[in-house]
């Protein structure tokens, strides 16, 4: 492969994305010469910025908030995981020219889930949130086999469309915040609200006996999903940057051919945000 071979995640905001630096100790890992940055795409330019990528030797990119839609309706060619979330984190180019989407979401999630070693199958799942974050990673949830899944969103009929939509892949319940019943095992957080401290009001004792909470999100100081996790009194809890480093692999290898160790980019991700912490 060219050393001219480029890579990007594209976003608004973008600079605060740790993706580079992750692509980069991937690159290290896997003997790669490659370059990658963050390019911050203003509303509605989002396909023109993509072409121009293109045309500059640009191999492939990631996509975040708000543009995975747009992806989704950009690519030529979707995977089936992209077709079921309905959105697009990774864009690759085939030799033909033609556009490939992908989202490595799901499949990140579950292998961070894996190595924190948090059990899926015959669990009872609570989903907060019913976005796009949400979509990335339902599928693979469901194909998990959890006793049950639940999804709450204020928009409650934003919760039916998902349970419609995922209906051939198992039963998915859903409630508003307000109405949620029930105590489950695993708790994941996948709106972006507890990053700007708020948390919406939810029923106490929702959280079983040694129940797992998870936010797909990730800050240099813990969010308010992730204190109010503590305050419910669970200790096994994370944030998504576990899961951040995981679909990054997944994407690094659709285009580089090589799958890189994820542990340890990890723990140096996790030594980074700490040091930044303290000296903050």
């Amino acid at each position: 492969m060219s050393e001219s071979d480029q890579y990007a995640v594209l976003g608004n905001p973008v600079a605060h994305s740790r993706s580079p630096r992750i692509h980069a100790l991937f690159a290290l890992q896997c003997e790669q010469s490659m370059q990658y940055r963050a390019i911050c795409v203003e509303p509605g330019m989002f396909p023109a910025v993509v072409r121009d990528f293109m045309q500059r030797q640009g191999k492939g990119v990631n996509v975040t908030v708000p543009f995975k839609q747009e992806a989704f309706e950009l690519a030529d060619v979707l995977t089936e995981r992209a077709q079921r979330a309905g959105a697009v984190n990774t864009l690759l180019w085939s030799n033909d020219g033609r556009l490939l989407g992908d989202n490595t979401d799901g499949t990140g999630l579950l292998r961070d889930l894996q190595r924190l070693q948090i059990a899926l199958k015959n669990r009872r799942i609570l989903l907060l949130g019913a976005g796009g974050a949400a979509r990335g990673i339902l599928s693979p949830l469901l194909q998990a086999e959890p006793t049950s899944l639940t999804v709450v969103n204020r928009n409650i009929d934003k919760a039916h469309q998902l349970q419609q939509e995922m209906a051939d892949l198992g039963e998915l319940q859903v409630a508003t915040y307000e109405g949620v019943q029930g105590a489950f095992d695993l708790i994941i957080n996948a709106t972006s609200a507890s990053l700007h401290g708020i948390m919406p009001a939810l029923p106490e004792g929702l959280l079983a006996s040694g129940a797992a909470a998870y936010d797909l999100m990730y800050a240099d100081r813990p969010t308010a999903f992730m204190q109010w996790a503590t305050d419910q009194g669970c200790t096994l809890r994370s944030d998504g940057l576990g899961m951040l480093v995981e679909q990054a692999a997944e994407s690094f290898y659709l285009w580089r051919h090589c799958r890189p160790a994820t542990a340890p980019v990890l723990e140096q991700l996790r030594r980074e945000v700490a040091a930044t912490t303290d000296s903050t």
